[in-house]
């Protein structure tokens, strides 16, 4: 699964085994979890 620093922008991939959440760029702790390309369709009721 692919993270994006908040601040540099940059794509991070976290390590699974370490518990430390961190940009190797620029040291942000902010990363946001990447979007798919397509929508997701949910039916109306």
């Amino acid at each position: 699964m692919g993270y994006r620093c908040a601040r540099c922008k940059e794509d991070v991939e976290i390590d699974e085994e370490s518990s430390r959440v961190r940009c190797p760029y620029c040291g942000f702790r902010v990363l946001l979890k990447k979007r798919g390309d397509q929508p997701k369709e949910v039916k109306a009721r």
